[in-house]
């Protein structure tokens, strides 16, 4: 089955945090199929650059933890691309951990990339959407954000405070023309799964193929969910057959959560 084509999306311009793997690089690219202009901003400025040269985009470093950095990327790629009107803001991190053993560094480590991290490029981003009168933003969830995960604890939170932000500045923006969505991503094969399944494997005493199994287990539609069924469902939430949609948490779990 061939990926539908929203020809709307056609020269439009965004940026990608995170984009430089994993669930980023899959969005970059399906993105970039449909004619959209990317920049991808990502701590790792190497992973960043073999992206953007796959899809004939660019490049930036950014850590999306320190506000100045977030302005002087942001402002680089709007010089570069002349503008953006698309902000898929992806960058995220993760640490697996026993809740009465996690570390006030790891509760930071989590909070600091995953809920500062979407609160400065939502801020930032959309200031420049209100002044132009549209955009759009979508957010990288979780479904720890639906349901809060065993030794993801201080990672569930992060993400459940990111559901949170993207429905209140959903109902503040939407006046203005802009649109707030977010993607609630189920057991994703990538890197930091990869990690993940090797943390929890040990944590719970188990094998990593125990751990796989298990998450295979609890997907209905029977498989690890691949980074590029997430893409699909952005590019969407990027169209304007999403139009309608604003202040969402959209499940792409293969029916892990169904509610």
């Amino acid at each position: 089955m061939g990926h539908p084509k929203f020809a709307e999306l056609e020269g439009l311009k965004a940026i990608v945090t995170g984009g430089g793997s994993g669930i980023g690089r899959a969005i970059a690219r399906t993105l970039a199929k449909q004619g959209v202009k990317i920049t991808i901003c990502d701590i790792n400025l190497d992973a960043a650059n073999t992206v953007a040269q796959s899809i004939s985009g660019h490049a930036l470093k950014i850590d999306v933890r320190s506000r100045s950095s977030v302005e002087k990327t942001f402002e680089q790629a709007a010089d570069i691309m002349g503008g953006y009107d698309i902000l898929i803001a992806n960058a995220g991190v993760s640490t697996m951990q026993h809740a009465l053993e996690i570390t006030d560094e790891e509760w930071d480590f989590n909070f600091d990339v995953n809920t500062r991290g979407i609160f400065l490029t939502n801020q930032i981003a959309a200031r420049r959407f209100v002044a132009q009168g549209q955009g759009v933003i979508v957010n990288t969830a979780s479904l720890a954000a639906k349901v809060g995960a065993p030794l993801l604890a201080h990672y569930s939170a992060s993400k459940f405070a990111v559901l949170g932000w993207t429905q209140a500045l959903a109902r503040e923006l939407a006046s203005k023309g802009i649109r707030v969505n977010a993607v609630c991503p189920g057991f994703v094969k990538t890197g930091m799964q990869e990690r993940e399944i090797d943390w929890e494997a040990k944590l719970r005493g188990v094998s990593p193929e125990r751990v796989v199994e298990d998450y295979i287990a609890q997907t209905p539609l029977g498989r690890l969910e691949t980074p590029e069924d997430v893409a699909d469902v952005v590019v969407f939430l990027c169209s304007d057959s999403a139009r309608f949609m604003t202040g969402q948490g959209v499940n792409v779990t293969g029916g892990v959560y169904m509610t």
